[in-house]
């Protein structure tokens, strides 16, 4: 029999569902993140310079980490004989803007050898906040060779020793996988431990993930335009003290591209947004459960605004059902996720090849 007191308590868990768009902003922090400006860069000018940024706490330890990470899927897929400056660039300017955490993996063609590499002349290899992944079978259920040989050859072209997370790369074989991260968290290896995907249909899987409460992380995909973590993901992650990376916070350029010519409603004003970018990443960000969104770009100039996220105002509760309601009301919001990726981009030439890069569905 429920007691009269148990009929009116809810968990925490149903609490953030309740909240739904109007999650709280209580668990963002604005502090100064200290940051030491790469070797090979100019101390940055005043519009640059690391001021008064939003962190957020990873649950499990308190550690605080910057709002906004650097995604490198695609984007950092570039072979050493194709031009790259602005990949240094892009790594250059997230730093000195006060970015830390960066998302590579061995999947994303070049991407762990470009930021190996340019982190090395930056000088800032040892102090990235480095989230990586592991994607392997085996030959045989538990075989943990191609596993370990995979973390070796990460290991080798990030130049580091450990790294501060490892994930489970969209849940493959994680049965197998979580617990050997768990033995490499325990040896040191690794600091934090956790799975991804990026697919609404495995959110199912990945709650149970969650429930069993042995992940420091999750990165999952969140964005103004697919906000179906919002029903179970993150709320779960609250109840269980796990952080968030927000992966494809632009839905791939999509978003930009709905946008496009369009100016910024007025009220994205009293929430300190410059442009589009700051728009949707304020609204991933603002949510209490989200420890980080990680965008990826090519463009310097992009990831300057991407950064400028991390200043100012976040949207409130009911600020942040104005926005989605404002882009409810532009014509093909609600199509967005079933166009594919990255409209009228190209990519330099890499390893990660794409032959259908359309959503599921």
């Amino acid at each position: 029999m429920h007691s009269a007191n148990s009929d009116l308590t809810i968990s925490r868990r149903q609490a953030i569902k309740m909240m739904g768009l109007g999650a709280a902003t209580t668990m963002a922090a604005s502090y100064t993140f200290g940051s030491k400006p790469a070797k090979s860069q100019a101390v940055p000018s005043n519009s640059d310079r690391p001021s008064e940024i939003i962190t957020k706490e990873i649950p499990r330890t308190k550690e605080k980490i910057p709002a906004i990470g650097l995604g490198t899927f695609l984007t950092f897929d570039v072979l050493s004989n194709q031009p790259r400056k602005n990949i240094q660039e892009v790594i250059q300017r997230f730093w000195s803007n006060g970015g830390r955490t960066i998302d590579v993996s061995p999947l994303y063609g070049m991407s762990e050898a470009n930021v190996g590499e340019f982190a090395q002349k930056l000088g800032i290899t040892n102090d990235m906040f480095l989230a990586n992944k592991i994607c392997a079978t085996g030959k045989y259920l538990g075989d943990l060779s191609q596993a370990q040989s995979q973390f070796e050859q990460s290991i080798e072209e990030l130049s580091r020793d450990r790294f501060d997370l490892m994930q489970v790369h969209s849940l493959v074989n994680a049965n197998v996988i979580v617990p050997l991260l768990e033995a490499w968290k325990e040896e040191g290896r690794i600091r934090y431990l956790g799975v991804t995907h990026h697919e609404p249909l495995y959110f199912a899987p990945m709650e149970r993930w969650i429930d069993r409460g042995n992940l420091d992380f999750i990165q999952v995909r969140y964005s103004i335009a697919e906000r179906t973590a919002e029903e179970r993901i993150l709320p779960a992650v609250a109840e269980q003290g796990t952080a968030v990376l927000a992966n494809m916070p632009f839905e791939k350029a999509r978003l930009f591209e709905l946008v496009k010519g369009q100016p910024l409603p007025d009220f994205a004003s009293a929430i300190d947004c410059e442009n589009w970018a700051q728009f949707f990443l304020k609204y991933v960000i603002s949510h209490p459960a989200v420890t980080a969104a990680i965008p990826a770009t090519t463009n310097p100039n992009h990831v300057a605004q991407n950064m400028g996220a991390m200043r100012g105002e976040l949207p409130d509760r009911a600020m942040r059902s104005r926005m989605v309601q404002h882009m409810e009301s532009i014509p093909g919001f609600d199509k967005i996720t079933q166009t594919p990726w990255y409209p009228n981009k190209k990519f330099a030439t890499g390893l990660v090849r794409l032959p259908n890069p359309r959503p599921i569905g």
